[in-house]
């Protein structure tokens, strides 16, 4: 039987933060559902053939005239279903205001600009759903990282490694990448690119990783940034980063950089890095 979980609370109090944190830990989220569909949606993940265990539905203020049909939906389903259950996000006006005011955004109860009289209207609509709720919790003095945390102690534990982490070597000369979080200049080292008998090789052949990995600098700086990738990736990973990509730089991008992303990417193994060369190939 599909665990139904109807996630609903006052706008600017964590919803989009709850729900992820459920989409995390493994829970089939759909926002902003048709009230009239509830009971289809929950027929279908019991009779799904892919079996859908978890489901989350966001039931809020933004149903609008729809909201009170959802309410007498989410009595019956709750009547007629075991593994149903409702949480509901609360927070104090003072907070809601300051969400607002920081992320300048428009209170959707709020017709003519004033937060509070939005806030007010929006409490008086979720009441009853608040009064029925199985689990509420005060978001005033969370940040995301705390709420998220909070959810998914109480939904399920995420799996052990959620981020991935990809490690890049490119040529500083093609440009800086733009999708990179942490980038190293690894031009420090003597460039193979001025021996005659290496420029036309690659990192990856293995005259050209012998040149780098003998120079008497290369240990010492590789093993340093292992040592600080294996201090940020946790921490990276703890406060909800699902990506970290890493890149290391050289002229060309077709020899130092090369030889140290794949050095780096073998003592990060317990990471299972991706690899890519982006500028390998180019003259």
């Amino acid at each position: 039987m599909t665990h139904i979980v109807i996630l609903s609370g006052l706008s600017g109090s964590g919803k989009s933060t709850a729900v992820k944190a459920l989409e995390d830990v493994g829970y089939f989220c759909v926002d902003n559902l048709p009230p009239s569909l509830l009971p289809k949606f929950v027929e279908l993940c019991s009779s799904s053939p892919e079996q859908i265990s978890k489901a989350a539905l966001v039931i809020d203020a933004r149903e609008g005239t729809f909201f009170e049909a959802s309410l007498n939906l989410i009595r019956q389903l709750r009547e007629r279903e075991n593994k149903f259950e409702i949480l509901f996000l609360d927070s104090s006006d003072e907070s809601i205001v300051k969400r607002y005011k920081e992320t300048r955004r428009r209170h959707p109860l709020s017709e003519n600009g004033s937060i509070l009289e939005g806030i007010a209207k929006e409490r008086e609509m979720l009441s009853e759903l608040s009064k029925i709720a199985d689990n509420s919790i005060d978001t005033s003095s969370l940040n995301v990282h705390q709420l998220r945390d909070i959810i998914q102690d109480r939904y399920g534990k995420a799996s052990a490694r959620t981020m991935s982490v990809d490690l890049m070597s490119f040529g500083t000369k093609y440009g800086y990448p733009y999708d990179a979080d942490i980038v190293i200049d690894v031009r420090f080292l003597e460039n193979p690119n001025f021996i005659e008998h290496l420029k036309e090789l690659t990192g990856l052949d293995d005259e050209v990783i012998d040149f780098v990995t003998k120079q008497e600098d290369c240990g010492m700086f590789v093993g340093k940034l292992v040592d600080l990738f294996e201090f940020l990736i946790p921490r990276y990973e703890h406060e909800g980063k699902s990506n970290l990509t890493i890149a290391l730089g050289c002229t060309g991008g077709k020899h130092r950089s090369v030889v140290l992303v794949n050095e780096i990417s073998r003592k990060l193994k317990q990471y299972s890095p991706r690899v890519r060369h982006r500028d390998i190939l180019k003259n």
